[in-house]
């Protein structure tokens, strides 16, 4: 479904005006944004309402570089599968690694671009941060791009990457050609904000077990085996408990001075952050897409590999230059 100035139609109902579906989301507004409702015929691949969803299998990757980028006190592991099509940074959720884009690395490369993952400090294959001198992911993906030689690339976070990917855009806006967040709570201060978020997140929340709150009811009910494979992911992701700060403490003032064109892609069963939160955020920038993703929890990136990436390509071929 596409948004226009005055209002939007459902695949199968009445108009809704734009300002109920948006949430008065007049930045969003402005910028003649699309929203998708993943239920519809609007996105390629979307079952039927009758039908049930897919089980999309883990492709074949194709042949990729891997390295170190040295970081003071460490250094990161990446992959690149080189190219010289517009690069592509994926940045993975907190609960995983560079090893968590097996549907993406694939997919993008053979559609030209060069794609890039790494790890940040203290997960997979990358030294653990001191906690005396963590440093900042902002900080190490600036030390990623500038070691590999990158000018200008397209930025992809989900969750925790989301929000590394937004302080990045914050301090160095003009490397990005894009910026795509999926799922993520931001590193946003505004205490309204914040306190809306911590109300999602109940006492006892965060020691529920990691598929169970980040891959959506759907998913893990018809794909056992693929919910298998995420959590050995999962499980050998970290192998230090010490994280790092962001490196802005921007409000939403600060994000609306971002020009960056900007894709938000959320999962409608998101425990972390569902449409409602999509929306307030999407309301900031202002030159955004948004799009929801039916049946899909907070990592749609896996889930829903047949929205996301087809979803994600149109938006990189549309900035890339």
């Amino acid at each position: 479904m596409r948004t226009n100035d005055t209002d939007t139609r459902t695949a199968s109902g009445p108009r809704i005006g734009r300002r109920g579906l948006l949430g008065g989301a007049t930045l969003l507004a402005a910028s003649g944004a699309t929203f998708v409702a993943g239920g519809g015929t609007a996105l390629a691949g979307d079952p039927r309402t009758d039908s049930p969803l897919p089980i999309i299998p883990i492709p074949k990757q194709v042949p990729a570089k891997e390295g170190y980028v040295p970081v003071p006190g460490g250094r990161l592991w990446y992959w690149d599968t080189g190219g010289r099509g517009a690069p592509v940074i994926f940045t993975h959720p907190g609960s995983g690694s560079a090893e968590f884009w097996p549907y993406q690395q694939p997919y993008f490369a053979k559609a030209g671009y060069r794609v890039i993952g790494w790890s940040m400090r203290s997960k997979y294959k990358s030294s653990a941060a001191d906690p005396a001198n963590p440093g900042t992911g902002a900080g190490d993906l600036h030390s990623l791009v500038n070691y590999l030689g990158i000018d200008k690339f397209h930025l992809v976070g989900v969750a925790l990457g989301g929000g590394v990917a937004l302080d990045y855009a914050l301090l160095h806006e003009e490397r990005l050609l894009s910026l795509s967040i999926s799922g993520s709570l931001l590193s946003v201060t505004n205490q309204e904000y914040v306190d809306m978020l911590r109300r999602l997140r109940p006492t006892g929340f965060s020691n529920m077990p990691a598929s169970f709150i980040e891959l959506g009811p759907t998913y893990r009910a018809i794909n056992p085996a693929g919910m298998a494979i995420w959590d050995e992911l999962h499980d050998r992701a970290s192998h230090s408990s010490v994280g790092q700060p962001y490196a802005t403490q921007p409000t939403w003032k600060d994000v609306e001075r971002l020009r960056v064109p900007t894709l938000l892609l959320w999962g409608d069963g998101d425990l972390y952050s569902p449409p409602s939160v999509q929306r307030i955020v999407a309301s900031h920038f202002r030159n955004v897409t948004t799009v929801v993703a039916n049946e899909c929890g907070h990592a749609p990136q896996w889930e829903r590999s047949d929205i996301y990436n087809p979803t994600l390509r149109k938006f990189l071929r549309r900035n890339s230059r």
